[in-house]
């Protein structure tokens, strides 16, 4: 059966990756380290994207910066992937946070979870959509409740992937960090 849940999420993912055509980026111009503008022969491939660094040393910092990731430890973006599709099954059949999902593009909305959990958990893009305050602002009523059923619903999803309990354990503490923005809390100091 877990073999079936698990096959059943990465077919998910691959129809994903069919319906959405594949366009290469263009090679970036400051460097992802330094800031400073790169040299287009030095560069690092990155699950199938390229990556332009000012010098050596800034290469090899990303290059081991991704390995040490959680996000890489996790399986990188197809293990992310997969996970994110099988969390908005769970987070849609529950009735205390689906109406939050209800007139929403959930393809748009899936692609930005991923984005963003692949920057928060140490991926190679920096996430550029809303700060986690602009996005939750006009979701009335949400509270603590909520995000613990989300919270609840990503800890599941990643041990029924069999993700390590010390990797969940790091992936849980980084998502509750963000719970005072989710919550439209005041900024502590």
């Amino acid at each position: 059966m877990k073999k079936l849940v698990l096959l059943f999420s990465v077919s998910l993912c691959l129809t994903t990756f069919a319906a959405e055509p594949s366009i290469p980026k263009p090679l970036n111009t400051t460097c992802p380290i330094t800031g400073k503008a790169v040299n287009p022969a030095i560069t690092f491939i990155y699950e199938d994207q390229t990556f332009a660094f000012a010098d050596e040393a800034s290469r090899q910092k990303f290059e081991a910066d991704r390995a040490a990731s959680i996000y890489q430890k996790l399986g990188g973006k197809a293990a992310l992937d997969a996970a994110v599709e099988l969390f908005y099954v769970k987070v849609l059949a529950d009735k205390r946070v689906n109406h939050y999902f209800a007139d929403i593009s959930m393809a748009k909305q899936k692609r930005k979870q991923k984005e963003f959990l692949s920057a928060a958990l140490g991926g190679p893009n920096p996430y550029v959509g809303k700060d986690l305050r602009t996005a939750h602002a006009d979701l009335d009523g949400l509270n603590d409740s909520h995000f613990d059923a989300i919270a609840e619903h990503l800890q599941a999803t990643l041990q029924e992937l069999k993700v390590d309990s010390t990797l969940i354990a790091q992936a849980m503490a980084i998502v509750g960090s963000t719970r005072d923005a989710v919550l439209n809390r005041p900024v502590k100091h």
